[in-house]
């Protein structure tokens, strides 16, 4: 993955009715942890990362790079938003283009918040680069982030097996979001 080029980053704020969308502060290093190593979070993405691995790697901040968002509720880290360029992506039609991936924490699940803070991150990257297509892929076992793709306007492009499942490519562009 790459970043995604010619964006101003770290970016202001992003504040949306309930969610605040910001850069990586040293105070989320915990919420990272939980995170990445969280079974329900990654059930569909390969499995979690051990938490002894993860607490030795992120010994400070959690790493900032153009394209990554803390999703900030009330002070406090409840997901991350990632906006990544895919140049060498396996799927040709998702080759070069943005590429949306979001991560919460299982107890803020059901609330709205994943849609709320994607709009929002879809929103200020159609300001930074307009016309900027984005793809999104999720397992179609993944019922709740499927449904936050066609919340969002991601419409299916293919649907492909990798990793040992079916997979589900969509694709974003300003003028449908």
């Amino acid at each position: 993955m790459e970043d995604l080029g010619p964006v101003a980053w770290p970016p202001e704020p992003i504040r949306t009715e309930r969610l605040v969308l910001r850069a990586p502060e040293t105070q989320d290093r915990a919420a990272f942890i939980e995170l990445l190593a969280s079974p329900e979070v990654h059930l569909y993405l390969g499995g979690p990362r051990p938490r002894d691995e993860l607490e030795r790697e992120m010994s400070g901040a959690p790493e900032r790079w153009p394209g990554s968002f803390v999703v900030d509720l009330d002070g406090a880290m409840i997901g991350q938003i990632l906006l990544r360029r895919t140049p060498g992506h396996h799927r040709p039609a998702a080759a070069g283009k943005a590429d949306l991936g979001y991560l919460f924490l299982p107890r803020v699940w059901g609330f709205g918040y994943a849609a709320e803070a994607c709009a929002a991150a879809l929103g200020w990257l159609a300001d930074q680069l307009p016309g900027e297509p984005v793809v999104l892929t999720t397992q179609t076992a993944n019922f709740g982030s499927m449904r936050l793709a066609a919340k969002l306007g991601f419409t299916e492009v293919e649907r492909f097996e990798a990793w040992g499942a079916e997979q589900w490519l969509g694709m974003w562009s300003c003028s449908e979001g």
